[in-house]
């Protein structure tokens, strides 16, 4: 035994090659490897096995020693089944016997694969770090002496360390599967928009989008911050991209960042970048958004799901223009325009302490409300020719329109999804038709889990005649055609001409409406009119 002890005295001095390798080793495989490899140095054995948790069961996935094989690099144990092995993971402790010590239960875990020596030596180390378990490291030897006390505990410690390089690696695969899902996703919305993000704002219909994009096109040419509110699915990054195309930064790089779909812990390193060692898993000095965004627009999109305690640092590099990344101590000057988009009330969160009041007032310097698709129904023909020409971009599915049965069908529903559930129904719509003409029993919207619900309309005149209201009354033909133009030009707020207008809607010529409309007697139609200028 002193033999021993005075080997581990001596393998321990290169510790400190395991707390680097726990650091900086990217690959799992050359983890693993190399910490075995330090193993041998400090502990003698015949077999070191690394088995991970893998539904449910142990899986072997390195091995070391004069006993290791093929078959032991293989091998998987079902937990329930050893006793000592689940002992460990549940103290959390490592634990050193030998075979004939039957206190423990279990059978032998290399049964069929190995013969070892009966009384032989064992250790079982659990591999943990946090809150995480990550499996066990056990070792074998023939020799019948257990292994001491001294030599445990630094296996353990070791078991630790390994745990450590596991999470850290861990962690660096979610960061990197981070990385590549934002430039997937803007290479996505590149395709998708086809490079002209501003060209469903330009070709709208209503006066509040028109009015929405002389405004934008106004602050686009200054630095100013724009905060861009609305609904979700309005199409919130649309607008932040159209206003980065007109301003005079438009050749710069437009970087975003979803404040939503970031952890917490990681949310600081991803806005202000990190140095090298600053945490577990910063192998590299990383750029982190604002860097990126050098010389061109940052969006923070869901700006308002942001944590308070990161909103202070957001707001001193607001202010200064500067900031340091983590785990460093040098000031970045960074040259970035800001546009920010939530759909949450922030006037709401300032209440409710949940966002800072300096921080509303940083961003909100020019805000833009983009309206939900149920206060603009008259631009859903050009929405629809809109997103059915990206989508052909994306399918090669050309030639595809919508029916005016179709548009009417489309403008007798909520869209509490607004934009993107639009897109979502035009493009189910193209996969359930075979031709290129969507009508109205193309649209199915009870499956995107929301029900028909009739719009917030101005009140029209003329309810439905008397004998409506009676239980088993009849309506004659002319009565249900009344009601029928009068809830569509409710719709249309007395549009009956061009695209949108009444006549499209119903499948009529405009001149065919209007007479139809004098014969059953709905000749006010100033009551519907909305005045362009308000």
């Amino acid at each position: 035994m002193s033999d021993e002890l005075s080997g581990l005295t001596e393998g321990a001095k290169d510790a400190r090659d395991l707390v680097e390798l726990a650091t900086t080793e990217d690959s799992v495989e050359e983890l693993l490897r190399r910490g075995l490899d330090w193993l041998t140095r400090v502990v003698r054995f015949d077999l070191a096995t690394l088995f991970l948790l893998r539904d449910g069961k142990l899986v072997s996935v390195a091995a070391r020693g004069p006993l290791a094989n093929a078959k032991v690099r293989h091998h998987a144990l079902a937990l329930s089944e050893f006793p000592s092995l689940k002992q460990a993971l549940e103290t959390r402790r490592a634990r050193a016997f030998t075979e004939e010590d039957h206190s423990h239960g279990d059978g032998d875990p290399f049964d069929g694969v190995l013969d070892l020596p009966a009384g032989h030596a064992c250790m079982v180390v659990p591999l943990c770090a946090g809150e995480r378990t990550y499996g066990v490291l056990t070792l074998d030897r023939a020799e019948c002496e257990t292994y001491p006390q001294p030599v445990v505990d630094l296996v353990e410690v070791y078991g630790q360390m390994l745990a450590t390089a596991l999470q850290a690696a861990e962690q660096r695969a979610a960061f990197e599967q981070l990385h590549r899902q934002d430039h997937e996703h803007a290479k996505l919305l590149e395709a998708q928009l086809g490079g002209d993000s501003e060209g469903i704002l330009e070709t709208s219909l209503s006066p509040m989008m028109r009015d929405l994009a002389r405004r934008a096109r106004q602050v686009a040419e200054t630095d100013t911050p724009v905060l861009i509110t609305g609904e979700t699915g309005t199409g919130k990054e649309r607008l932040a991209r159209a206003i980065h195309r007109w301003s005079s930064r438009a050749d710069q790089p437009f970087v975003t960042l979803n404040c939503a779909a970031i952890p917490a812990g990681l949310l600081e390193s991803e806005l202000f970048g990190h140095v090298k060692g600053a945490f577990t898993g910063a192998t590299r000095d990383r750029a982190g958004r604002f860097q990126m965004a050098h010389g061109g627009t940052l969006l923070l999109d869901e700006v308002g799901e942001l944590p308070v305690e990161l909103q202070a640092k957001l707001l001193r590099a607001l202010q200064e223009k500067a900031f340091e990344p983590v785990g460093s101590d040098k000031t970045v000057r960074s040259d970035v325009r800001i546009l920010a988009a939530t759909h949450v009330d922030l006037q709401k969160a300032i209440a409710e302490k949940r966002f800072r009041e300096d921080l509303y007032y940083r961003l909100s310097v020019f805000p833009l409300r983009l309206p939900p698709l149920r206060e603009r129904r008259e631009d859903l023909p050009q929405l629809c020719t809109f997103l059915l020409e990206e989508q052909a971009r994306r399918t090669g599915r050309r030639g595809m329109r919508v029916s005016p049965a179709g548009l009417g069908r489309l403008a007798s529903y909520e869209w509490p999804g607004n934009l993107r559930e639009l897109a979502n129904a035009l493009e189910r719509a193209t996969i359930l038709t075979r031709g290129t003409e969507l009508g109205a029993t193309a649209f199915d919207m009870g499956t995107s889990g929301s029900v028909p619900v009739p719009p917030q309309a101005p009140q029209v005149e003329a309810a439905a005649p008397e004998a409506a209201m009676k239980p088993g009354a009849v309506l004659t033909l002319a009565a249900v055609q009344r009601e029928h133009i009068l809830r569509v030009l409710s719709l249309t707020r007395g549009r009956v001409y061009g695209p949108g207008g009444a006549a499209a809607l119903l499948g009529l010529k405009p001149s065919t409406l209007q007479s139809r409309m004098k014969k059953l007697g709905i000749a006010r139609l100033e009551q519907f009119v909305v005045d362009e200028a308000s």
